[in-house]
Protein backbone atom coordinates (compact mmCIF):
# COMPACT_ATOMS: atom_id res chain seq x y z
CA UNK A 1 0.00 0.00 0.00
CA UNK A 2 1.00 3.55 -0.65
CA UNK A 3 2.32 5.62 1.88
CA UNK A 4 0.60 8.74 2.91
CA UNK A 5 1.80 11.95 1.64
CA UNK A 6 2.68 14.59 4.24
CA UNK A 7 3.35 17.73 4.87
CA UNK A 8 5.46 19.27 8.16
CA UNK A 9 3.88 22.16 7.58
CA UNK A 10 0.52 21.21 7.21
CA UNK A 11 1.36 19.41 10.47
CA UNK A 12 2.56 22.67 12.18
CA UNK A 13 -0.50 25.18 11.24
CA UNK A 14 -3.47 22.99 11.48
CA UNK A 15 -3.89 24.06 15.16
CA UNK A 16 -4.07 27.92 14.69
CA UNK A 17 -6.07 27.60 11.47
CA UNK A 18 -8.65 25.27 13.31
CA UNK A 19 -8.82 28.24 15.99
CA UNK A 20 -9.80 30.83 13.48
CA UNK A 21 -12.01 28.24 11.23
CA UNK A 22 -13.90 27.25 14.47
CA UNK A 23 -15.65 30.77 14.24
CA UNK A 24 -15.38 31.68 10.53
CA UNK A 25 -16.96 28.73 9.39
CA UNK A 26 -19.59 28.81 12.14
CA UNK A 27 -22.85 29.05 10.56
CA UNK A 28 -21.33 26.81 7.41
CA UNK A 29 -22.49 23.75 6.28
CA UNK A 30 -20.75 22.86 2.94
CA UNK A 31 -17.13 23.21 2.63
CA UNK A 32 -14.36 23.38 -0.85
CA UNK A 33 -11.38 23.41 -0.01
CA UNK A 34 -8.86 24.29 -3.11
CA UNK A 35 -5.91 22.97 -3.34
CA UNK A 36 -6.18 20.26 -0.47
CA UNK A 37 -2.23 18.92 -1.18
CA UNK A 38 -2.00 16.16 1.09
CA UNK A 39 -5.22 15.99 2.55
CA UNK A 40 -3.63 16.18 5.75
CA UNK A 41 -5.65 19.42 6.23
CA UNK A 42 -8.86 17.96 5.19
CA UNK A 43 -8.91 15.49 8.04
CA UNK A 44 -7.99 17.53 10.73
CA UNK A 45 -11.15 19.96 9.81
CA UNK A 46 -13.31 17.65 9.17
CA UNK A 47 -12.76 15.87 12.66
CA UNK A 48 -13.00 18.59 14.80
CA UNK A 49 -15.67 20.83 12.63
CA UNK A 50 -18.40 18.09 12.16
CA UNK A 51 -21.18 20.29 11.97
CA UNK A 52 -19.56 20.30 8.13
CA UNK A 53 -19.36 18.47 5.50
CA UNK A 54 -15.51 18.66 3.78
CA UNK A 55 -14.96 18.46 0.20
CA UNK A 56 -11.78 18.15 -1.04
CA UNK A 57 -10.07 19.03 -4.16
CA UNK A 58 -7.14 19.25 -6.14
CA UNK A 59 -5.43 18.77 -9.80
CA UNK A 60 -5.76 15.34 -10.97
CA UNK A 61 -2.25 13.99 -9.86
CA UNK A 62 -3.01 14.88 -6.22
CA UNK A 63 -6.20 12.97 -5.85
CA UNK A 64 -4.50 9.89 -5.19
CA UNK A 65 -2.80 11.12 -2.07
CA UNK A 66 -5.66 12.51 -0.90
CA UNK A 67 -8.10 9.57 -1.06
CA UNK A 68 -5.20 7.68 1.24
CA UNK A 69 -5.86 10.33 4.28
CA UNK A 70 -9.58 10.09 3.71
CA UNK A 71 -9.79 6.52 3.60
CA UNK A 72 -7.91 5.96 6.56
CA UNK A 73 -9.97 8.69 8.82
CA UNK A 74 -13.19 7.43 7.71
CA UNK A 75 -15.33 9.77 8.92
CA UNK A 76 -18.67 10.15 7.86
CA UNK A 77 -18.27 14.31 6.89
CA UNK A 78 -15.55 14.12 4.44
CA UNK A 79 -16.06 13.44 1.00
CA UNK A 80 -13.98 11.74 -1.58
CA UNK A 81 -11.53 14.32 -3.28
CA UNK A 82 -12.86 15.83 -6.50
CA UNK A 83 -10.79 16.84 -9.48
CA UNK A 84 -10.52 21.32 -9.47
CA UNK A 85 -8.36 22.85 -11.80
CA UNK A 86 -9.40 26.63 -11.15
CA UNK A 87 -8.57 27.67 -15.23
CA UNK A 88 -11.20 24.29 -16.19
CA UNK A 89 -14.63 23.14 -14.80
CA UNK A 90 -15.53 23.71 -11.39
CA UNK A 91 -18.16 21.54 -9.44
CA UNK A 92 -21.64 21.58 -10.01
CA UNK A 93 -22.32 21.68 -6.69
CA UNK A 94 -22.57 24.96 -4.46
CA UNK A 95 -21.18 25.73 -1.00
CA UNK A 96 -21.11 28.02 1.68
CA UNK A 97 -18.06 28.43 2.74
CA UNK A 98 -14.55 27.64 0.96
CA UNK A 99 -10.65 27.44 2.03
CA UNK A 100 -7.30 26.84 0.76
CA UNK A 101 -3.97 27.20 2.13
CA UNK A 102 -0.53 27.40 0.26
CA UNK A 103 -1.91 27.96 -3.17
CA UNK A 104 -2.00 32.24 -3.49
CA UNK A 105 1.82 32.32 -3.99
CA UNK A 106 2.75 29.61 -6.19
CA UNK A 107 -0.11 30.27 -8.31
CA UNK A 108 0.24 33.15 -11.38
CA UNK A 109 -1.97 36.30 -11.16
CA UNK A 110 -4.53 34.65 -14.57
CA UNK A 111 -5.03 31.41 -11.84
CA UNK A 112 -5.69 34.11 -9.27
CA UNK A 113 -8.58 35.45 -11.43
CA UNK A 114 -9.80 32.31 -12.30
CA UNK A 115 -10.08 30.95 -8.70
CA UNK A 116 -11.98 34.35 -7.65
CA UNK A 117 -14.14 34.03 -10.94
CA UNK A 118 -14.95 30.32 -9.60
CA UNK A 119 -15.40 30.96 -6.32
CA UNK A 120 -18.27 34.03 -7.52
CA UNK A 121 -20.16 31.14 -9.43
CA UNK A 122 -20.01 28.34 -6.71
CA UNK A 123 -20.50 29.75 -3.26
CA UNK A 124 -24.27 30.70 -2.40
CA UNK A 125 -25.27 33.76 -1.14
CA UNK A 126 -23.50 34.76 2.49
CA UNK A 127 -20.66 32.12 1.56
CA UNK A 128 -17.43 32.65 3.60
CA UNK A 129 -14.00 32.06 1.83
CA UNK A 130 -10.94 31.74 3.99
CA UNK A 131 -7.36 31.47 2.64
CA UNK A 132 -4.36 30.95 4.30
CA UNK A 133 -0.27 31.92 3.88
CA UNK A 134 1.85 34.78 3.51
CA UNK A 135 0.72 38.03 1.82
CA UNK A 136 2.16 41.16 1.53
CA UNK A 137 0.03 44.54 2.79
CA UNK A 138 -0.23 47.71 1.33
CA UNK A 139 2.30 46.96 -0.96
CA UNK A 140 4.83 45.49 1.85
CA UNK A 141 6.62 42.46 3.48
CA UNK A 142 5.09 42.25 6.65
CA UNK A 143 8.97 40.10 7.35
CA UNK A 144 12.06 39.65 6.42
CA UNK A 145 11.24 36.15 6.12
CA UNK A 146 8.38 36.41 3.89
CA UNK A 147 10.76 38.92 1.64
CA UNK A 148 13.38 35.83 1.08
CA UNK A 149 10.54 33.60 0.66
CA UNK A 150 9.48 35.97 -2.08
CA UNK A 151 12.62 36.06 -3.78
CA UNK A 152 13.26 31.99 -3.60
CA UNK A 153 9.51 31.76 -5.23
CA UNK A 154 10.22 34.10 -8.01
CA UNK A 155 13.33 32.76 -8.80
CA UNK A 156 12.00 29.26 -9.54
CA UNK A 157 9.10 30.73 -10.97
CA UNK A 158 9.03 34.32 -11.80
CA UNK A 159 4.86 34.56 -12.22
CA UNK A 160 4.71 33.06 -8.47
CA UNK A 161 5.10 35.13 -5.56
CA UNK A 162 3.50 36.81 -2.65
CA UNK A 163 0.60 38.64 -3.51
CA UNK A 164 -1.05 41.90 -2.08
CA UNK A 165 -4.03 42.05 -0.12
CA UNK A 166 -5.28 45.02 -1.68
CA UNK A 167 -5.13 43.54 -5.37
CA UNK A 168 -6.49 40.33 -4.35
CA UNK A 169 -9.61 42.37 -2.31
CA UNK A 170 -9.89 44.62 -5.58
CA UNK A 171 -10.16 40.92 -7.39
CA UNK A 172 -13.09 39.46 -5.01
CA UNK A 173 -14.89 42.40 -5.19
CA UNK A 174 -15.17 42.59 -8.95
CA UNK A 175 -16.76 38.44 -8.26
CA UNK A 176 -19.06 39.46 -5.83
CA UNK A 177 -16.96 38.73 -2.65
CA UNK A 178 -16.40 41.96 -0.18
CA UNK A 179 -13.55 41.90 2.26
CA UNK A 180 -13.92 40.04 5.94
CA UNK A 181 -11.61 40.12 9.25
CA UNK A 182 -7.78 39.03 8.47
CA UNK A 183 -6.31 37.28 11.47
CA UNK A 184 -2.48 36.52 12.24
CA UNK A 185 -1.03 33.87 12.00
CA UNK A 186 2.23 32.20 13.37
CA UNK A 187 5.57 32.31 10.97
CA UNK A 188 3.92 35.73 9.32
CA UNK A 189 1.11 34.38 8.03
CA UNK A 190 -2.18 35.02 7.69
CA UNK A 191 -5.60 34.24 6.98
CA UNK A 192 -7.74 36.63 4.40
CA UNK A 193 -11.25 36.27 4.54
CA UNK A 194 -14.46 37.19 2.34
CA UNK A 195 -17.99 37.06 1.98
CA UNK A 196 -20.74 36.62 -0.56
Amino acid sequence: MANKPFAQAAEQNQDDILLVLQGAFKQATKVLEVGSGTGQHAVHFAKHLTHLSWQPSDKKNMLEGIQLWVNDAALPNLSAPIELDVNLSWPTDTYDAAYAANVIHIMHWQDIKALFAGLGTTLTDDATVCIYGPFNINGHYTSASNQSFDDWLKHRDPESGLKDKAELDHLAIKNGLQPGPSWDMPANNKILSWKK
